[in-house]
């Protein structure tokens, strides 16, 4: 029975602070965790790049094809980046709990 004591311990602790610095203070976090994801998101777009380069330099004669679906796969990938942007921009400057 030590975890419960130790979580109600925990929750006293949190309701000494004002409410709206807890709200704060989380969707700041909640914001850095959201910008993880852009880390995939280059990674990916860095990935696709490199593959595509090495089979336009394969084969010159596919180079459209090539170059246009890359181009689609760096596009659907940058839109994981550009949702994690958006939901950080909301939780620090549109935070509907506040």
């Amino acid at each position: 029975m030590e975890e419960t004591n130790f979580i109600m311990m925990a929750l006293e602790w949190l309701m000494e602070f004002e409410p709206a610095a807890l709200i704060a203070a989380a969707s700041a976090i909640g914001a850095g965790f959201a910008m993880i994801a852009g880390i995939g998101a280059g990674i990916g777009q860095g990935y696709a790049a490199g593959k595509g380069t090495e089979a336009v330099g394969k084969r010159q004669s596919q180079q459209s094809a090539i170059v246009r679906t890359m181009l689609l796969g760096s596009a659907v990938a940058e839109t994981t980046g550009i949702y994690a942007l958006i939901i950080a921009l909301v939780l620090l400057f549109a935070n509907p709990l506040m």
